[in-house]
């Protein structure tokens, strides 16, 4: 039973949880980085060199910039090799992404890999060639999810939102064949969520990273979410499976999954009427980014001030929103 858009999840966490990506993978990368200072998501200057990037759903890159302790900015790009068999021109991808961003930005970008495959032999970290007197050799930073699964214990022992994602990755991974196995699974890292003493904001948010990679069949779903429903009032802590979260992230879910305009509405609906403000704005911004691929910070800023009358009208107008310039216009005639 896959996911009609398997990137989604891992681009939703990385923005969710950048720095925290960052420290995670590549510690030494993040010691160098200023985290007081802003980072930015530049959509428009990736989808500029790298426009075959919206063709399928294998990848998850995400190019950021950030400044260095020493004041510099720099570029990062972050490509989450997604699907499950190892591509094998992925090394002159990351090859030909650093080139057009230097030719085009004259910006020397950090390339860094996560491999979420199955295959423990391939591990592509550098691009060679050799021909005559000519010679290049570009190396880029990589992780390999399979290698944490040695490493169990400490996953469990780390706050870090990412060791929850790996776990849940791997997880995802070993039960593809054992449905009631990934049903225990699943409820055991949602467990481990409130045992940590995650707030709930994170709660909510890893919860739809570990539901869409840890999908169940249809009995087994309602099985899950009966058990959740139980330990969550044993815990006085209804933070998933409360009216909100259901109705709400899980029918607009169900409306974009189906492509069904009546179904995303009923969703947005029925969360807007039960669910928080803050719940409403953040899908709205998803499903906004979504529709238009990047939202410039202008614009989030003024989404985040609109009340939740104003919201609801803004999740039924952008069913027809094509471009940036729309979201614009809405904003102008409605603020």
């Amino acid at each position: 039973m896959p996911r009609s858009d398997q990137d989604s999840p891992w681009k939703d966490v990385l923005r969710e949880y950048f720095q925290d990506a960052i420290t995670f993978f590549f510690p030494l990368t993040a010691a160098r980085i200023e985290w007081n200072r802003p980072h930015e998501f530049l959509d428009k200057e990736f989808q500029q060199i790298a426009p075959e990037a919206k063709i399928g759903k294998r990848y998850a890159d995400q190019l950021v910039k950030v400044w260095l302790k020493q004041g510099q900015e720099l570029w990062l790009l972050i490509h989450i090799e997604v699907q499950a068999k190892p591509e094998a021109n992925f090394a002159e991808r990351m090859l030909v992404y650093y080139l057009r961003i230097f030719d085009r930005f004259h910006s020397h970008a950090t390339s860094l890999a996560i491999l979420c495959d199955g295959n423990a032999k391939w591990r592509p970290n550098h691009y060679h060639f050799g021909n005559l007197d000519t010679e290049l050799t570009f190396r880029f930073g990589m992780v390999k999810l399979l290698d944490y699964r040695d490493r169990w214990e400490a996953l469990e022992q780390n706050r870090n939102p990412f060791a929850v994602v790996v776990m849940a990755h791997l997880k995802a991974q070993e039960t593809q064949r054992d449905s009631k196995r990934r049903q225990e699974s699943k409820l055991s890292l949602i467990r481990r969520l409130y045992e940590q003493g995650y707030e709930r904001r994170e709660v909510v948010n890893l919860f739809r990273f570990v539901d869409w990679v840890m999908i169940l069949p249809e009995g087994l779903e309602r099985e899950f979410w009966q058990e959740l429903k139980v330990y969550e009032e044993e815990r006085r802590m209804p933070y998933i499976t409360s009216v909100e979260q259901i109705g709400f992230a899980r029918g607009v879910e169900q409306g974009l999954e189906q492509g069904l305009e009546q179904g995303l509405e009923q969703g947005l609906e029925q969360g807007l009427e039960q669910g928080s403000q803050r719940e409403a704005r953040s899908l709205i911004l998803r499903l906004l980014t979504r529709q238009l691929k990047a939202l410039p910070d202008r614009l989030q800023s003024q989404i985040a001030v609109l009340s939740i009358t104003q919201l609801e009208a803004l999740g039924e107008a952008l069913l027809d929103f094509r471009e940036i310039a729309d979201l614009d216009t809405w904003l102008q005639a409605n603020l």
